[in-house]
């Protein structure tokens, strides 16, 4: 009887120390211990459901309602020269004209312009038949073109009789261009000589904000 009164003791001083304080409690510290580890997982089980609702609702609530129809949305391109200025100005007629209208001008130094690509463009029917996509060499072609609207002013002294498309470099097609896209081209002059009635330009024509084509273009030019 001595020595069990001396193990409850003991015992008893032991868990008092560890701060468990459960001599009393009619399951042992183990099961003890086990008991908080689970209550304590599925509190925090509990927490992350609540926040990843919460979370859940919030991101599908986010969005702001937007009551204008897409259809007004959206402004149209400004009209800088229009298909009629155009033709007044480059040589290309149907069905190689590749340049619909002007959106940006800055007098001998760059033009932006717009090229909208249809199905009833005639290209499409042989390229390719169950996959229209618009030829690189005439996404190439409608740069020139474009280059040419900067070439062919008074500003740089080009003349529709004696403007060649002279050579093209560093070309690189980054994205297909297909039927119903507007391929936005920019053509920014870096290197005019004169003398020689060689000018250097490069190009970047993009659909989307993505560029689709880029390189750099020489243009022949002369006088009349």
């Amino acid at each position: 009887m001595a020595s069990m009164a001396v193990s409850q003791s003991i015992f008893s001083t032991l868990t008092s120390q560890r701060g468990f304080e459960n001599a009393s409690l009619p399951w042992p510290s183990s099961m003890l211990k086990h008991s908080l580890v689970v209550s304590r997982s599925n509190s925090l089980s509990t927490h992350f459901n609540k926040t990843r609702n919460t979370s859940f609702i919030t991101n599908c609530a986010s969005p702001e309602k937007n009551d204008t129809p897409i259809e007004l949305r959206y402004p149209a391109f400004p009209t800088v020269m229009d298909i009629n200025q155009i033709r007044e100005i480059l040589p290309h007629r149907f069905p190689f004209l590749l340049v619909d209208r002007v959106i940006e001008y800055n007098p001998g130094v760059s033009v932006v312009a717009i090229k909208n690509v249809t199905i009833n463009d005639n290209f499409f029917p042989g390229h390719f038949p169950e996959r229209p996509i618009m030829p690189g060499v005439l996404m190439v072609e409608a740069m020139a073109q474009v280059g040419g609207l900067v070439m062919l002013q008074p500003e740089v002294g080009g003349s529709r009789e004696n403007f060649f498309f002279a050579g093209i470099d560093k070309v690189r097609f980054r994205k297909p261009v297909i039927a119903g896209d507007t391929l936005v081209m920019r053509m920014t002059l870096i290197k005019l000589q004169k003398r020689f009635g060689i000018a250097k330009m490069e190009g970047k024509a993009y659909v989307g904000g993505d560029v689709v084509c880029e390189g750099e273009f020489l243009m022949a030019t002369g006088s009349e």
